[in-house]
């Protein structure tokens, strides 16, 4: 093993994600041979990782991908000490493994969950402009107008979100494909317009469809997804080593 940051250790050793690991560093919860590093310290070949005291060790293990249809009611989060209703709980897998990614406690829908720290950095990045496809219920009847501006790009949180594919499917329900992923978006923005999104589901996450995948249940995802999901993410600009 050559010499890594120890962020990119314990994510390619499956622990958790770069941007998760900074955080466990910054919590003094990391140590290298027994010392608490600083960020960007490098882990040397024979060098004892640990986190919360349990050593990490980065060898060569098989990747996982899972796509788990989220019911409502979950958090996406790894803190299983702070957090009763987490995913890694829920999910109860055999290896250790975390989801790429947010959706929010009230949605439900497609998350993905690896161990495979690369592929979260990639997928992750904003700049990417990798789409996700979302179903939305709200509680009055949808107007043209009010399809026009989501689409056109609505004021929340001191910005204006990108344009985006919406599309009405009924009376009250619509389609919408969004490049971004700030914080509880579709909510906000129908918030913006008075509407209150009372069913929020995401089928769609780049080239990852959740299919019949039924609510509470999960799936490997197949070669040729994952084949399509390397390419897609090929072009990814890689962190620093």
């Amino acid at each position: 093993m050559k010499e890594t940051r120890i962020n990119k250790y314990l994510s390619e050793a499956g622990h958790c994600s770069r941007r998760a690991a900074d955080k466990l560093i910054e919590q003094n919860r990391v140590t290298i041979n027994g010392v608490v590093p600083e960020m960007g310290t490098k882990v040397q070949p024979g060098d004892i990782v640990a986190v919360d005291g349990k050593n990490v060790d980065n060898k060569n293990r098989n990747n996982i991908y899972i796509a788990l249809n989220k019911p409502v009611g979950i958090v996406c989060t790894t803190d299983t000490r702070v957090e009763p209703d987490n995913i890694i709980d829920f999910m109860n897998y055999p290896e250790r493994i975390f989801p790429i990614g947010r959706l929010d406690k009230p949605s439900e829908g497609l998350i993905l969950l690896t161990n495979d720290g690369d592929i979260v950095n990639k997928i992750l990045r904003a700049s990417n402009n990798h789409e996700k496809e979302y179903i939305v219920s709200v509680d009055r009847p949808i107007t043209q107008d009010f399809i026009d501006k989501m689409g056109n790009g609505v004021p929340i949180l001191d910005t204006v979100t990108n344009k985006c594919f919406v599309e009405q499917l009924n009376k009250r329900m619509f389609k919408i494909i969004l490049t971004q992923g700030l914080n509880r978006q579709i909510r906000r923005m129908c918030e913006y317009f008075d509407y209150e999104v009372t069913a929020l589901k995401r089928v769609r996450i780049m080239n990852i469809r959740l299919d019949d995948t039924p609510v509470g249940e999960w799936r490997y995802l197949s070669d040729q997804e994952f084949e399509r999901l390397s390419e897609m993410t090929d072009y990814s600009k890689k962190t620093i080593d």
